[in-house]
């Protein structure tokens, strides 16, 4: 039985000429096509040959038996289909007919695959703006597209955005390059059955490589990101992680941990720890915590005394993104606070200090290398404990 040898096919199917001349280089080595598929083809192994091999396009998957009974006869036999393309194959001894003698007639063939490609590709192209269109909605439009990518949750479905923009334009090249093969053929100018496809072939191999890990990658993602993600109460002693902590800024020994409001997987929400990952930050801390004072009242006499705090620590992949991510968490947390509220303050010990100040409620914006930590607080303690804390955690 002979062995079964599959190729990767060494250009687009619309290559007539390349794919023939494929064909013909293969049988010389003893390989002879069975059967096309997508991105690969099957050969039977056997003795070397030269053979010819022609394609002829029908408006139909099928091609008629009496179509495949005529040209046998000539001297071609059939091998196999892909889509519209049927493959044909003769000694080369044999000298056989060409299939199509008139460039015209040929091009006359191909009228209907080329409005057929016209619509696939009009059809990607719309596909694409769409998406586009959407994936810009979700970088753009909330001015926080570092903070986009740093989260990693748009990750799929921005590399599946370039999958169907690489679909659009193999469309539209297939449509374009169907044309111009009927414009030619309508010059009298026939099918080169001898064209070149080594080329063509290296770049195809090189793009399938680099598409099957990109795409493989980012099949990863979301399970990697699910499989790192974690939450837990939040301990009330101290932790060795970069996170400020309630009882840093307060330093008050009356206080203690406030009453659970919401408790859910065993989880205290309003006193938790969450940690994440993601590809460009690959180390991500996120806590909330809330105290009470007994006995002590807000300043505005409003109600027991009950600070919190949030924190946000995100150690990057590229030191780079730290100041465009500061911006981005600004932009994210600001509301409809004029950006003039938020003021960048001069730091020895960090790369970019911005501090937002206001009766109740501090909010301290950091970077330092790779680090970049975001602290809200609500309380009475001064915005510099804040910064001073969030100095010792983010070095």
């Amino acid at each position: 039985m002979n062995r079964s040898v599959y190729k990767l096919r060494p250009s687009d199917f619309w290559r007539i000429g390349e794919h023939e001349s494929w064909f013909t280089d293969m049988a010389a080595r003893g390989l002879y096509l069975k059967k096309m598929g997508i991105h690969f083809a099957r050969f039977e192994q056997g003795e070397p040959r030269e053979m010819k091999y022609r394609i002829d396009v029908s408006t139909k998957k099928r091609i008629p038996g009496e179509q495949i009974e005529m040209y046998g006869e000539s001297g071609w036999d059939y091998v196999t289909s892909y889509g519209q393309f049927h493959v044909f194959s003769s000694p080369a001894e044999e000298d056989a007919p060409e299939l199509h003698t008139d460039p015209a007639e040929q091009a006359y063939s191909l009228k209907e695959l080329d409005k057929k490609l016209a619509w696939n590709a009009g059809s990607a192209i719309i596909g694409m703006v769409l998406m586009f269109g959407m994936m810009a909605s979700i970088w753009l439009l909330d001015g926080t597209p570092t903070y986009v990518m740093v989260d990693g949750s748009m990750i799929t479905q921005t590399i599946l955005t370039i999958f169907i923009a690489y679909t659009a334009y193999h469309s539209l090249r297939a449509a374009l390059s169907i044309r111009d093969v009927r414009k030619r053929l309508v010059e009298g100018k026939p099918i080169d059955h001898h064209a070149s496809w080594k080329k063509h072939h290296r770049i195809h191999t090189a793009a399938a490589f680099l598409f099957t890990v990109v795409v493989g990658l980012s099949a990863i993602i979301p399970f990697a990101q699910l499989a790192k993600m974690e939450t837990n109460t939040l301990p009330e002693g101290s932790v060795d992680l970069p996170i400020v902590r309630l009882a840093d800024v307060e330093n008050d020994p009356d206080m203690i941990r406030a009453e659970v409001e919401y408790m859910s997987d065993n989880v205290d929400w309003g006193n938790r720890l969450s940690s994440e990952w993601s590809p460009l930050a690959p180390v991500q801390y996120e806590s909330d915590e809330n105290g009470v004072v007994p006995g002590k009242l807000w300043e505005d006499l409003s109600g027991e005394y009950s600070p919190a705090i949030h924190t946000e620590y995100y150690q990057l992949r590229f030191p780079g993104m730290a100041e465009n991510l500061v911006s981005d968490l600004v932009e994210r947390y600001r509301y409809d606070d004029s950006l003039d509220e938020y003021v960048e303050k001069i730091h020895s010990d960090l790369d970019l200090l911005i501090v937002h100040a206001e009766e109740g409620m501090k909010e301290v914006f950091a970077a330092h290398g790779d680090a970049v930590m975001y602290v809200r607080y609500h309380g009475d303690a001064d915005v510099s404990t804040v910064i001073e804390n969030v100095v010792e955690k983010i070095r």
